[in-house]
């Protein structure tokens, strides 16, 4: 049996032009080659999974290339990866410069990409101060942190900052896509939007709730299939809930809020879920705001459709009844009542966007 490699290992970009929504990092950095501007030293930050470490390996590969034909050359002896998590003490910064010094055997530089860099020591970071303000001509350091705020300004100072963002879910949907077709998987345009959000900014993982998923439904990935396997309350959940509220149907709106606790679903997580529901029905109320919401194609139909039977004021009156809502929900010693209190008001706002008095 073949080992299974998980995808986001085996699709890991290999040039800058694969790396998926850092273009303006990948632009500077590549023009930076080319016009022989780039600095010795240089600080990766951004969140987790957006391609700090595999473009410092990028980068690493590219600036040695010059000169060689192979084109698959890794340069793996110029390259070394220091894991700053676990090699946080002075000792490792000292063997670190010791090795510094000495010229690289093939390429033009030795490239030292130091990860998770937040980590080491405040007695290693001064250890390091020298070596990274007045490095040798063949040595680059390329530092990578979640954290820049426990770096030390003085490590700051002598760094080109590079700030990653996080992956849009526009970016990310587009590449699940072309991820799937090269492995022969059908798809719904929702299922992956829902991954996509899912992975929060994150490209690594978002290939790995891919992963996930396909494990549970093969090669073909429908929006149902997604939403039962990552146990998330999808669209249609909202859009339900919200057609009970139109009605006014309290008795249907209660039943399917405790169909939705005992799912194991959290009643805050639910609440703040209804809240940015409605803030979508708004911006799908002006097509100037209509780029505002992120869903997929069915989704954005089904959206628009149910936008045209709310009023702007209803909308609004809504979110601030779900909001406020949402504010006291960690406080309130009786969560559940205080979500249901706010079906039924949201139930029992009237047609002139009035919230009537409750008589229970």
């Amino acid at each position: 049996m073949e080992q299974f490699v998980v995808s986001a290992r085996k699709y890991r970009p290999q040039t800058f032009k694969d790396v998926v929504g850092q273009q303006a990092i990948t632009n500077t950095l590549l023009n930076a080659i080319e016009s022989n501007h780039l600095a010795q030293a240089l600080l990766f930050t951004g969140p987790r999974g957006v391609g700090k470490t595999t473009c410092a390996r990028i980068l690493a590969r590219k600036i040695n290339q010059p000169g060689y034909d192979d084109p698959n050359e890794d340069f793996a002896f110029n390259v070394f990866e220091l894991d700053a998590a676990s090699n946080n003490s002075v000792d490792d910064i000292r063997n670190l410069i010791d090795q510094v010094r000495i010229p690289p055997q093939t390429g033009q530089y030795k490239v030292y990409i130091i990860d998770e860099v937040h980590m080491l020591s405040t007695a290693a970071f001064n250890a390091f101060l020298k070596t990274l303000e007045e490095p040798p001509k063949h040595a680059i350091f390329i530092l990578a942190t979640t954290e820049k705020h426990k770096i030390i300004p003085t490590i700051l100072s002598r760094c080109q900052i590079f700030d990653f963002k996080r992956i849009t879910v526009k970016d990310a949907k587009e590449h699940l896509a072309e991820v799937a077709k090269s492995q022969g998987i059908t798809f719904e345009d929702d299922a992956l939007h829902i991954i996509a959000q899912k992975a929060d900014g994150a490209m690594r993982d978002a290939l790995s709730i891919f992963d996930r998923v396909v494990s549970y439904c093969g090669k073909n990935l429908t929006r149902q299939a997604v939403t039962e396997n990552l146990n998330v309350l999808d669209y249609e959940t909202y859009l339900t809930v919200t057609q009970y509220i139109l009605e006014n149907d309290i008795p249907n709106i209660l039943v399917t809020y405790n169909t939705i606790l005992s799912k194991g679903f959290d009643g805050h997580h639910f609440i703040s879920g209804l809240a940015s529901h409605f803030r979508d029905l708004l911006v799908c109320k002006n097509p100037a705001t209509l780029t505002l919401l992120e869903a997929g194609e069915q989704a954005q139909k089904m959206y628009g459709e149910q936008a045209q039977k709310t009023s702007q004021e209803f909308l609004l009156q809504a979110i601030e009844i779900a909001n406020d809502c949402d504010l006291k929900y960690k406080v309130s010693q009786n969560q559940r009542l205080l979500v249901e209190l706010t079906l039924m008001q949201l139930c029992s706002i009237g047609l002139d966007g009035e919230k009537k008095k409750l008589s229970l």
